[in-house]
């Protein structure tokens, strides 16, 4: 699958095969993550990477929409200083995550992303230091249902490029 394949065919998947993620795959995965660009290379995250059940099923209950996390074989928490204090670091975040998606999907492994509501609670089941916050979880596993990975989104859509896009003025 090349990249262009990936990003048409690629979607969220919330409903995971009850089946362990390989260790090869994970690791493609995370170092996926690592090899993300960062506005001037600081590459300011960390992540922690989810494999225990009870852990995931206790994540999942930090996000009103964060439910998927719970059937997962892995959950990755992307970790970084304060995003408030340097807006480029959520940005460099959203990179990671989606190498880490494309790299998946690429493996056969649906993903999907979970916004932390409660970082505290979060922080305490995690235990990452003081000084990070986690704002998004990513759940990762092999899809429910197996067609998924080879027929394009049917829902939703996209947009046409005419409704967004501007040539050099608004």
């Amino acid at each position: 699958m090349d990249v262009s394949e990936a990003i048409r065919l690629k979607r969220a998947v919330r409903k995971f095969k009850d089946e362990p993620l390989a260790e090869d795959v994970i690791l493609s995965v995370l170092n996926a993550g690592r090899r993300a660009q960062s506005s001037k290379n600081p590459q300011p995250w960390h992540f922690i990477a989810i494999t225990d059940k009870a852990v995931l099923e206790q994540l999942s209950e930090c996000g009103e929409w964060a439910g998927h996390l719970a059937g997962a074989a892995l959950g990755v928490a992307l970790l970084s200083e304060n995003p408030e204090e340097k807006f480029q670091r959520l940005f460099d975040l959203g990179q990671a995550a989606a190498y880490m998606q494309l790299a998946a999907w690429e493996l056969g492994v649906g993903s999907c992303l979970a916004s932390i509501y409660e970082r505290e609670k979060a922080r305490q089941l995690l235990g990452f230091p003081e000084n990070l916050h986690l704002r998004i979880a990513i759940s990762f596993g092999y899809p429910a249902e197996a067609e998924t990975l080879i027929k394009a989104p049917q829902k939703g859509g996209r947009k046409d490029l005419r409704d967004f896009v501007h040539w050099d003025r608004w």
